[in-house]
């Protein structure tokens, strides 16, 4: 690689971007949302600005996530998002004459349609060669799995809209599926258990928060209060309650199933060999959803295989995407089944 050239790996979620760049790991972390004006589409504020503007702002500015799913939503806005971060990330500014090798992440089912959608904001946001990697691949990587031999391994990647479940052995994807679940789905759950059952309206901020302080999936895993403030549905006036942990658990439950029911799908078409290696390791969990308590224990007693949380699980899919991207730069050569 040259002197200025860098390699750099996005992991493009619904929620949250994050860039790596070379050997430095994780340079920028920031919500994949954007203000734009209504009438024009003229961008107003990406990222952590556009966050702080979500529920503040006239009516002629909105926040949208032109991430859903795991796929585009929006193509130019997108595209203006990455190179926002491309340039933000790739700071001296002679780096930024050489343009860099992309790597993205995309979910494991997706489209053809829609990884060329993806590629091709890459590259109009300013990328020298783009290359895409499928998330449980790039998590089991960034985890510290050695995924060469032929030995199974699972992945269940939760991310902010997606979560991909995967088993993987001598670095291919054996079988896989993509569940249109993440950590948004619990936070909208947050919101309508409070509007239906407290009366009270509170926006995507203070629903996350209230996930983060007392979210659980599994009974004595977790038994915290936080105090909500939001608006009372029937007055209009500032209200607050406390929630707690017990009272939460139920419906989060609910909208973790169908992640249950897909973890249960792809054990039952993993092949014999496989899935005793896979009875013998766990299952491990990747991404920010993970981190919700109690979703290791929910697993554990639903398909009776331990889960175990990797460590920093956030960052899994960014880092291993950039080692990824590193490797096939050093040996000059194809991997994981990714085309240089």
């Amino acid at each position: 690689m040259g002197l200025f050239k860098q390699n750099v790996a996005i992991d493009l979620g619904t929620s949250t971007v994050l860039v790596c760049v070379g050997h430095k790991g994780v340079v920028l972390k920031e919500p994949s949302i954007v203000a734009v004006k209504t009438n024009t589409r003229n961008i107003v504020a990406i990222g952590e600005d556009a966050r702080q503007m979500i529920g503040r702002t006239p009516d002629d500015v909105t926040t949208v996530k032109p991430i859903q799913n795991g796929v585009i939503s929006s193509f130019t806005i997108t595209k203006k998002m990455i190179r926002f971060f491309l340039n933000k990330a790739l700071s001296n500014p002679l780096k930024r004459i050489f343009l860099p090798d992309v790597i993205l992440c995309v979910p494991s089912k997706t489209t053809n349609v829609e990884r060329r959608a993806v590629e091709q904001a890459a590259q109009d946001a300013g990328a020298h060669r783009v290359f895409l990697v499928e998330e449980p691949l790039a998590a089991a990587v960034g985890a510290g799995l050695d995924i060469s031999r032929p030995s199974g391994h699972m992945i269940v990647d939760i991310g902010g809209g997606t979560t991909d479940i995967a088993v993987i052995s001598f670095d291919g994807i054996v079988t896989s599926k993509s569940v249109k679940v993440g950590g948004n789905d619990f936070d909208e759950t947050i919101k309508n258990y409070l509007k239906r059952s407290r009366n009270l309206m509170v926006g995507d901020t203070t629903a996350e928060y209230v996930k983060i302080e007392a979210g659980c999936l599994y009974e004595g895993v977790r038994n915290d209060s936080v105090e909500v403030h939001g608006s009372d549905i029937l007055t209009g006036l500032p209200s607050e309650y406390v929630v707690t942990s017990q009272e939460l658990a139920e419906s989060l439950v609910s909208t973790a199933l169908p992640v249950l029911d897909g973890i249960r799908a792809v054990l039952e078409e993993t092949p014999p060999e496989l899935a005793a290696d896979i009875y013998t390791k766990g299952i491990l969990m990747t991404g920010g959803g993970s981190l919700l308590a109690g979703f290791d224990e929910l697993i554990r007693k639903t398909t009776g295989v331990e889960a175990f949380v990797a460590d920093e699980p956030q960052y899994c899919v960014a880092r291993g995407s950039i080692e990824i991207l590193n490797r096939m730069s050093k040996n000059k050569k194809d991997a994981y089944g990714i085309k240089r």
